[in-house]
């Protein structure tokens, strides 16, 4: 495949320089693809609940979450092959599916940004703070809060700066962070066997990777909370821009990225619900430091810091990366005449959309210190509302690979299974994770905060006010700007491909 309508044109004034071109490496990539997972603190937030829910099954639902997450990738992939825009879902819909449907997927990567990043920086402070014995400061609202605002600023001018000032210290944030996790594991397998745990330990069985076990009604809520686990790899296909051998290495990166998460998550599962068993676990399913840190200290002892400082460096390194889709995406819906031009200015120095990353550090700081002055529970309730921005553009992402190379899925097998099938299926798989999610957070019981907005539940209510100021801001800029809805599906600005070469 190649691009369609690629050539030379003339750059507009807001695009005179462009990203700058093969800035980081598929290894780097890589990497900004892990980290963007927060891998740590995604395992401290989510395997308590999930083991709650399940029990011993917990690796088995962290498997099965995995399925929808790798047959999307391969969407990312074969979409990337095609067009390397740092947009991706907004640019591959809206070629594949029409404006409307693309402007909707770009709208939801943005908003997840705005909607975690404050978050993620409040755990890295936190967990930080508790490493290093300040506990006292962690539990100072305004301390704690002043320190988050200050990490954003701090993240978003380092992603300002430079793509690839970014890649060296995610390099080394997951080094960081892989090794403290790798470490705790061996440690809590070593003393399971020894039976030295200070808890009840069970012996890991292979029967544990059965997602099937706890029965269907858990499975659902458990892979709910998988694909939470699972969110964020796609960061190194918003890069393509800036990555040597754009045209495939963001894609692998993204594949290879659900992979070794895999790996990760089934080690560390199986470690955690080996050493401390179900009951503990399940007990302290609302606590994420009682995973983590308390467990931390029954497995490590005195070393118990090596893991809070995996979670904070894991939060640390995701506040940096969740800022990197919401900008790039804003940056390609503004140079398409999807949003106000200002949001595709180029840094001319350091070649980063510097205008649009700002602003999503700036809607995201004001988010995460309007919802803190509602309750801390609220923060959790916005966060259970990602879920549904999530299934969607996933979901919408695979239907696209699927209706764009519509016309080539019956040339072979490979193109069948992998190009129309696979997607297909893990888009079908997430739009049922979807309506599930709908069904559940409509109950107010089921929220962080337990109470009642309108009738529903917190969650929900945030996901359907974010869905309809998206379709108000969507028809305004349709009117006040028509020419991004005037594209022809399938077809590319040859200035906007010649501006990203540039």
């Amino acid at each position: 495949m190649s691009h369609d309508g690629a050539g030379d044109g003339p750059a507009t004034p807001t695009q005179e320089a462009g990203l700058k071109a093969n800035a980081i490496g598929f290894l780097d990539a890589l990497v900004i693809g892990l980290n963007s997972t927060s891998p740590a603190y995604s395992l401290a937030a989510v395997l308590g609940p999930i083991v709650a829910l399940v029990g011993i099954y917990a690796p088995g639902v962290m498997l099965a979450s995995f399925v929808p997450m790798l047959l999307i990738a391969a969407a990312f992939y074969y979409l990337n092959k095609v067009d390397q825009d740092c947009g991706t879902t907004f640019s591959w819909v809206t070629r594949a599916m029409g404006p409307w449907a693309g402007w909707l997927g770009g709208w939801a990567i943005a908003m997840t940004g705005v909607l975690v990043i404050g978050s993620l920086a409040d755990v890295a402070v936190n967990f930080g703070l508790l490493a290093f014995g300040l506990d006292d400061w962690a539990a100072n609202a305004w301390i704690r809060q002043g320190l988050t605002v200050a990490v954003i600023l701090a993240m978003t001018a380092i992603c300002v700066i430079g793509t690839e000032l970014s890649a060296h210290l995610q390099d080394i944030l997951i080094l960081a962070q892989v090794f403290f996790l790798l470490a705790f594991a061996v440690v809590a397998i070593y003393r399971i066997y020894a039976g030295t745990s200070t808890l009840e330990e069970i012996e890991p069985s292979l029967s544990w990777l059965n997602p099937f076990g706890a029965g269907g009604a858990a499975l659902t809520g458990g892979l709910l909370l998988g694909v939470f686990m699972y969110w964020g790899w796609e960061s190194a296909v918003n890069l393509t821009e800036e990555v040597e051998n754009s045209a495939t290495a963001p894609g692998r990166a993204g594949i290879w990225s659900t992979v070794i998460l895999l790996v990760t998550y089934l080690s560390v599962g199986f470690a955690v619900v080996g050493y401390a068993g179900t009951v503990f676990l399940a007990e302290n399913a609302g606590e994420e430091e009682a995973i983590f840190a308390v467990l931390a200290h029954e497995v490590m002892g005195g070393w118990d810091w090596m893991v809070l400082l995996a979670v904070c460096t894991s939060a640390l390194a995701s506040t940096q990366t969740t800022i990197i889709p919401a900008s790039r995406t804003a940056l390609s819906m503004a140079r398409r005449h999807a949003l106000p031009p200002h949001l595709a200015h180029i840094h001319p120095r350091f070649r980063t959309p510097d205008v649009s990353t700002w602003w999503v550090a700036g809607i995201a700081i004001g988010w995460y210190l309007i919802v803190n002055q509602i309750s801390e529970n609220a923060l959790l309730d916005s966060l259970t509302a990602l879920s549904l921005l999530i299934a969607f553009y996933y979901a919408l992402t695979g239907l696209a690979c699927a209706v764009y190379y519509r016309r080539h899925l019956l040339e072979g097998p490979h193109n069948l299974l992998l190009i129309g099938v696979g997607p297909v299926v893990g888009a079908g798989l997430l739009i049922w994770l979807l309506v599930e999610s709908i069904g559940d957070m409509s109950n107010p019981e089921n929220s962080a905060s337990g109470v009642s907005w309108f009738g529903l539940g917190p969650p929900l209510v945030i996901g359907i006010a974010i869905a309809l100021v998206g379709v108000l801001v969507m028809c305004f800029w349709r009117v006040r700007d028509g020419r991004f809805w005037r594209e022809r599906r399938g077809v590319v600005d040859p200035a906007l491909v010649h501006a990203r070469k540039r």
